[in-house]
């Protein structure tokens, strides 16, 4: 646990990058001064006495504190204790993992991380039960839209499918079940994810967990959680609750007798909803059909009218929106939601998105919240799926170009949660030794890392800073991925290094 003594008051020695260096004449050493939590003065170093707790950052690189805009957080720390399937080839090398694997002290398997759409078989009950046997077996997909159980599984939850497969809302649901572990467990996993976050310089992340978060997170608070400050977020089947219980986004959400390391830290997200399925699933609502199921363009999970609704709804009770919307058709819905609604918020993932809708998103104010790892992680699936589409696919460049905020995240547990991976892969996209990916839609460095912070390292803002190896601005690839973060502070309070 954090506290008071945590508490920096002057960072000395440190180069600021990123946003606030262009009130710098230099690049030459500052100190930096903290009061109250937020920044005080910034002085060249040695020009000002220092005050209270010093920190040397011994000529590091000072970048405001990063945050990622996508995590289910639950679903992220309890992967950990998971079977890590993100390297099998098969579905019989899956099934061959969760054999010699050990059930969890629930008497379960759970795997996480299998990738079915490139194996060269299918996903079937009969080898997953050859396999497994009477021990209820759970894989969990990377995308999380698709889970595949044995038969034991099965009748334990109550679901029948021939094949094992569940998809979309079966699968949420499947996923709900088995993170919603005791609160003890999973709140000391959350803690434990939370602080290596921090060692990576995240100081906040939007919660998409499919949960009542509004109790889970005071609580997490009350027992001594304060990695990083959180917005968590509401889902529809909570909306009505969430209404009557006066939850507005922005408001801080904390109990009043909250630690004081953990005051300020939580605040009311937005209303998710999920209004397509995935690539991995082949259930993203696309224009054109999936090659080989030329029935198949995908699922509108949630109608446009339907989402309208909710839209409204949402805004009139003072909650801002988040809305998935992968394939081009959904994204397109999303912004006929956003513009009969008058909603504010973001479109997350938006992985295609039609040339007509570009200026549309520009004009109308929704933020894109999306994952350049992803772009990476999917190059071979798009070639496989999505080779037919006429949309723009994984677009980063096109939508700033059109006046779009864009905002960076993970997805976590979909891709690690590691800032510097998401600004490498909007800079260089690439993470191999082939050409850059669609290298027209690259980033630079000074946008992915606006597209990773909320503030500015400049007086008045709040002290939340990461104390960095290398100089973002100019670092290579392979630096920013594997980039040294010496210390990480929200509030002028260290929660990582020091």
């Amino acid at each position: 646990m954090t506290g008071a003594a945590d508490s920096v008051a002057t960072l000395s020695g440190v180069r600021v990058s990123g946003p606030g260096k262009e009130f710098l004449i230099d690049d030459e050493p500052v100190d930096i001064f903290i009061e109250d939590g937020r920044i005080s003065d910034i002085a060249p170093a040695g020009a000002l006495p220092p005050q209270g707790r010093i920190l040397d950052g011994n000529g590091a690189w000072a970048v405001p504190g990063l945050w990622d805009n996508h995590v289910h957080t639950v679903q992220w720390a309890l992967a950990a204790e998971r079977v890590a399937l993100g390297g099998a080839g098969s579905a019989s090398e899956a099934a061959a993992i969760m054999s010699s694997a050990a059930p969890l002290p629930d008497g379960r398997k759970v795997g996480s991380g299998f990738r079915d759409a490139m194996w060269p078989d299918q996903p079937s009950l009969a080898l997953l039960d050859s396999a497994t046997g009477e021990v209820p077996t759970y894989l969990i997909n990377a995308d999380v839209h698709s889970t595949w159980l044995n038969s034991a599984a099965l009748r334990l939850e109550g679901f029948d499918s021939p094949d094992g497969m569940l998809r979309e809302e079966q699968a949420f649901e499947i996923s709900r079940r088995l993170n919603a572990v005791d609160p003890e467990r999973g709140d000391r996993a959350v803690r434990d994810a939370g602080e290596r976050a921090a060692s990576r310089g995240i100081t906040g992340l939007v919660d998409f967990d499919m949960a009542w978060n509004a109790d889970a997170w005071p609580r997490r608070i009350g027992a001594g959680f304060a990695a990083h400050r959180v917005e968590f977020a509401i889902y529809p089947f909570d909306l009505g609750r969430a209404i009557r219980a006066g939850l507005r986004s922005g408001e801080l959400h904390e109990a009043a007798d909250a630690p004081e390391a953990g005051r300020g830290l939580i605040r009311i997200g937005p209303l998710k909803i999920i209004s397509d399925g995935s690539l991995g699933t082949r259930t993203a609502a696309c224009s054109h059909s999936y090659p080989g199921d030329p029935e198949n363009f995908g699922a509108l999970n949630v109608p446009t009218a339907e989402l309208a609704e909710l839209l409204t709804t949402a805004t009139g009770a003072g909650l801002s929106v988040a809305v998935h919307a992968i394939g081009d058709r959904a994204v397109t819905g999303a912004l006929d939601a956003f513009t009969v609604s008058g909603a504010v918020g973001t479109i997350e993932h938006a992985q295609l998105v039609r040339h007509s809708d570009l200026a549309r998103f520009g004009r109308l104010g929704v933020i894109a919240s999306v994952q350049p790892q992803h772009a990476l992680d999917d190059r071979d699936l798009v070639g496989r799926h999505w080779a037919g589409q006429t949309s723009i696919g994984y677009p980063l460049s096109a939508l700033r170009d059109a006046g779009v905020e864009i905002r960076f995240g993970s997805d976590a547990p979909v891709a690690p949660l590691d800032p510097w991976q998401a600004i490498a892969a909007a800079v260089t996209r690439t993470d191999d030794d082939r050409d850059p990916w669609h290298p027209e839609e690259r980033l630079t460095r000074e946008q992915a890392i606006q597209a990773s912070v909320r503030t500015a390292l400049r007086p008045g803002e709040a002290a939340d800073i990461a104390l960095c190896g290398y100089d973002p601005l100019s670092a290579s690839g392979a630096d920013l991925r594997g980039m040294p973060v010496m210390a990480t502070m929200v509030a002028g309070r260290l929660t990582y290094g020091g």
